[in-house]
């Protein structure tokens, strides 16, 4: 084990998923906005494909998808843009969400899938700075890089189970707070703006 990490380097690994996990960004603040629109049930298919979809994201970072945007910067610039395109369209949906599942222009409000969700990590920019910085700051020996690879993988899944969870147990808190639709209506207009700003930082990385 110490060939592969020290018991310090372990800890700042963990200290590293801890603080960026449960920070406010795109993935979370749309968990709270569904565990407040949809409640908690119907919001466990986006939790396990946030569990699920940054691990196996950090994973091909860390094998070697990261250096394909060192050799074409270009086409991370592109990603940042779409990426940037589909939240203001995914901040639109969540702030036009009335608080329930109802018809609307002929189609149904529902909650993210699990494989929406595991494809999103793929178009938000916050997730892909945190899977080049895990990789690039805690893999240092050709020998383990894969072993290291997998267990920083495996740290983010324990930690996204309590991360993922909050948010969206948080949101299950608020119906009881906000009783009414305008209320939910306020909310999720809140949290469609915090969704913008939370991943700005990152695309002008």
């Amino acid at each position: 084990m110490q060939d592969i990490y020290t018991l310090t380097m372990l800890l700042s690994i963990i200290s590293f998923a801890v603080a960026t996990a449960f920070s406010p960004g795109p993935n979370n603040l749309m968990l709270l906005s569904s565990g407040l629109t949809f409640g908690y049930r119907k919001t466990l298919p986006h939790i396990i494909g946030v569990m699920i979809g940054f691990p196996l994201m950090l994973v091909a970072v860390g094998l070697g998808v990261g250096t394909v945007f060192e050799i074409f910067p270009t086409l991370y610039d592109i990603l940042k843009v779409l990426g940037m395109v589909y939240l203001l369209w995914m901040a639109w949906q969540i702030a036009n969400s009335n608080g329930s599942i109802t018809q609307d222009k002929g189609k149904k409000k529902i909650p993210f899938t699990c494989t929406q969700a595991i494809l999103f990590q793929w178009l938000n920019p916050k997730a892909w700075i945190m899977a080049i910085t895990a990789t690039t700051s805690f893999t240092h020996s050709e020998g383990h890089l894969f072993v290291q690879i997998l267990m920083i993988a495996f740290v983010y899944v324990i930690v996204g189970l309590g991360s993922t969870n909050s948010w969206a147990l948080g949101g299950l808190f608020l119906q009881k707070v906000i009783s009414n639709t305008r209320g939910v209506r306020v909310f999720n207009v809140t949290m469609a703006v915090l969704i913008v700003l939370s991943v700005l930082p990152f695309v002008f990385y």
